[in-house]
């Protein structure tokens, strides 16, 4: 690989191409826990070195794994073949913020964190906000169709891209969509790359919806005694009519971690915590937190603080957020499933959760965005490591995940499938739905060079 290595720079120019076995170790893995050392990292800074590495690779039928900011959940930028990692971190610029046009371009190696901010500044917005977002890039987000806390009222990060540049795996370069809202030209082609997981193409440039900044915001953090009695307010809020920016639930397990991180005043008694955020005008905010404070206590709340200022709001979010941490502290391997299930089954999920954690042993923790029925459910295992331990830990998987096939829900919401969730991607969609997605990958990666040992393979 040296030769190829020296090739590429000579290609590429100088500071762009890497075998220092640092560089080679810190692009083997993301938060996920496989890892595979690759032969050479590229770090792109433009779309025009994205197109040289491409075709470069293709020539010479190299693997490529394309990665941004390596904060994803399921592998999905381990290079499993090993070959090139082609790193976009450095293409993190925002090209072009028009709020006239309520649009921005940016390059994929922007901060998602950093993008909210410029729009924020400019007095718009973007919404998508996966709660990593202070440190996951753009062109992650479109690789997985990321999510986050705000979907239930504005849509997953598909809803915001209009348009893309992509290299393809021959080292062409395209672009689908445009910058206008609306636009039927041709087959949805953005649609296709966003969540297509580096498999396809590699995203260079994207041009995102803004939508205007909501003037005013607020939240309810209501603790209940058992997690039913919170599921069924989730229910209860949107059927009288409520359509919240964010609903989000934590079972007992994940509170008792935070608890222990952030301190015990940090976080009230009880068994079930909810948060709810409204947005909008600020009388119309502060007239529905009224009505949904007093909602929450009819239902059966025995406590809601109330948060009616940005301040109090963030400080709620950067609760919430340490959650996932909160659990890592525990010192157990975190296997982060992040399933969605019909809204109306979040309880029949906890209950099948705590009849799965008694039958196998293994704690599971439960948290995540009721309002679309996201619920991150992980399986918290001791001793990864031991083969017995491992064995365990994916026949319970086996049977979470068919039991949420089984009751209409999906094995993925906004995380993807990567490695994590390969060996169950053929039940999940079918025999005839699992033959097109290869027929697509065949048309855009004839050589199969794009993200290989994944899901399709």
């Amino acid at each position: 690989m040296a030769r190829i290595a020296a090739d590429l720079a000579e290609l590429l120019g100088p500071g762009k191409v890497s075998i220092r076995g640092a560089d080679l170790e810190l692009h083997a893995a993301d938060k996920w826990y496989a890892r595979q050392v690759p032969d050479i990292v590229v770090f792109a800074e433009s779309v025009q070195d994205v197109s040289k590495t491409l075709r470069f690779a293709s020539q010479a039928s190299i693997p490529v794994t394309t990665r941004g900011a390596g904060v994803g959940y399921v592998g999905g930028c381990v290079p499993v073949e090993g070959g090139i990692v082609l790193s976009v971190a450095r293409m993190n610029r925002i090209v072009e913020l028009n709020p006239a046009d309520g649009v921005a371009v940016v390059q994929p190696g922007v901060i998602t964190a950093d993008l909210q901010k410029a729009a924020w500044a400019a007095g718009w917005d973007y919404p998508p906000d996966p709660a990593s977002l202070k440190e996951c890039s753009i062109g992650g987000n479109i690789a997985t169709n990321a999510g986050g806390p705000r979907c239930l009222k504005y849509g997953v990060t598909r809803s915001y891209v209009l348009g893309l540049e992509v290299v393809l795996a021959d080292g062409r370069v395209m672009r689908c969509g445009g910058r206008v809202h609306k636009n039927k030209t041709g087959f949805d082609l953005c649609g296709l790359f966003t969540g297509s997981e580096g498999m396809l193409g590699v995203v260079t440039e994207a041009t995102l919806r803004l939508i205007p900044k909501p003037p005013a915001r607020a939240m309810l953090a209501a603790v209940f005694g058992e997690f039913s009695a919170a599921a069924a307010a989730v229910q209860e809020i949107l059927n009288r009519g409520h359509l919240p920016s964010a609903l989000e639930i934590t079972d007992g397990f994940t509170l008792a971690a935070a608890r222990k991180r952030l301190g015990a005043e940090m976080l009230p008694d009880g068994q079930a915590h909810l948060i709810v955020e409204i947005d909008g005008r600020p009388a119309a905010v502060k007239s529905e937190l009224k009505e949904l404070e007093s909602l929450l206590q009819e239902l059966g709340a025995t406590r809601v603080d109330r948060a009616a200022n940005e301040a109090a709001c963030d400080e709620i979010w950067r609760l919430r957020r340490e959650f996932s941490y909160s659990l890592r502290d525990t010192g157990l391997t975190k296997l982060n499933e992040d399933i969605v299930v019909p809204r109306s089954k979040l309880v029949a999920l906890v209950e099948f959760a705590r009849r799965l954690e008694e039958e196998c042993g293994i704690p599971i923790a439960c948290f995540g965005h009721a309002g679309d029925g996201n619920i991150h459910t992980n399986l918290m295992v001791a001793d990864f490591e031991n083969p017995e331990v491992r064995e365990k830990a994916e026949k319970a998987l086996d049977q979470l995940f068919a039991w949420v096939l089984d009751h209409g829900g999906a094995i993925t919401g906004e995380h993807g499938v990567g490695l994590a969730k390969k060996p169950w991607i053929r039940k999940a969609l079918g025999p005839v739905l699992f033959e097109a997605h290869q027929a697509l990958k065949e048309a855009l990666d004839p050589q199969g060079i794009l993200n290989p040992g994944k899901f399709l393979d």
